[in-house]
């Protein structure tokens, strides 16, 4: 028989992520929810297969689908505050059987921001983990009563060959007129580089062509923000299953297998913005279980054991299913 901490994890797998923060040492780190989006399993993971999901109902919905959160991690040291994505906007797309998605819906972020004392005005940069549409979306959307994007005061951070190369991402989704509103915000970024206290960037091509993570360091503990190189919980165990949209699948899985291994190193973290509710946590082979180990305000005395400066608090958020 499954025990309750079991069926409380499988319950997080299959629904949208809520309001999460992080805290390493004096440096506090927030999932910023803006809504969620289905994936037909097998199409998202195509390595997959159907006979694998049924053995595997815990990572789907009611629908059949898995559950991927949209959304932004906010950063926040002192009074100062970086943004890493802007989830998806205001929009709403049904479910089409063209595409390997079900519904897709944003537009909770700027009220989420809200709730953890941010307007979006007190944003100084926002940096981008790639320009994928569900990434940049509320980056695009003009602000309420002006010129500028919603974001009015921020530099936006682009890893430097993701911003030469975006007639590959034209090509791949993301229209020219969005990329056009960003340009003249844009700052590029080198790998290494740091873009905020205790924030590094590293450039992980393969899910696009300057694919960037991020490297967030406090009070003795790291916590790696690894975009898109995951999609899936379930890529913690198999990584070699590249998602769909990876634009290079090969230099993916190979860059996943080196990721997964350095998320079980000691005093590390891993953020996935597309993991369910389930975005902050760490990789245990341990044989009990998926390797995924979501972090969870319970957890926080045997964290804190572990790593003794970082703790965590929230829960699921009261506007990350709806639209603003």
């Amino acid at each position: 028989m499954r025990n309750s901490v079991a069926d409380q994890q499988d319950e997080r797998l299959r629904r949208p992520g809520g309001l999460r923060t992080v805290w390493l040492g004096d440096t506090k780190v927030s999932f910023v929810p803006d809504g969620a989006i289905q994936g037909r399993p097998s199409a998202w993971l195509p390595d997959t297969t159907d006979e694998f999901w049924a053995a595997h109902p815990e990572y789907l919905d009611a629908s059949g689908h898995l559950v991927a959160s949209l959304g932004g991690l906010l950063v926040e040291h002192g009074e100062r505050a970086l943004l890493i994505d802007a989830g998806f906007g205001p929009h709403r797309l049904p479910a089409d059987p063209n595409t390997p998605n079900g519904t897709m819906q944003g537009g909770a972020l700027l009220d989420n921001l809200a709730e953890l004392g941010r307007g979006p005005e007190q944003i100084e940069a926002v940096a981008f983990s790639h320009l994928h549409p569900d990434h940049i979306g509320w980056a695009t959307r003009p602000a309420p009563d002006g010129d500028r994007p919603t974001f009015t005061e921020a530099d936006y951070l682009v890893a430097e060959p993701e911003w030469d190369q975006r007639a590959q991402l034209e090509a791949a989704g993301t229209p020219k007129e969005v990329l056009d509103v960003l340009a003249p915000h844009v700052r590029t970024v080198t790998g290494e580089q740091e873009i905020f206290p205790g924030v590094q960037v590293r450039i992980t091509a393969g899910h696009t062509a300057g694919h960037a993570e991020f490297i967030i360091t406090g009070g003795g503990t790291r916590l790696i923000a690894f975009g898109d190189s995951m999609h899936s919980p379930i890529q913690v165990d198999h990584p070699e299953w590249s998602c769909v949209y990876d634009h290079d699948p090969a230099r993916s899985a190979d860059h996943r297998r080196r990721l997964v291994a350095e998320l079980e190193e000691p005093y590390t973290i891993g953020f996935g913005i597309h993991f369910a509710d389930a975005v902050f946590g760490q990789v245990r082979h341990d044989g009990h279980g998926p390797a995924w180990r979501p972090l969870a305000a319970q957890d926080a005395g045997e964290h804190s054991r572990r790593m003794p400066p970082a703790r965590i608090v929230g829960g699921p958020s009261p506007h990350a299913r709806g639209a603003r």
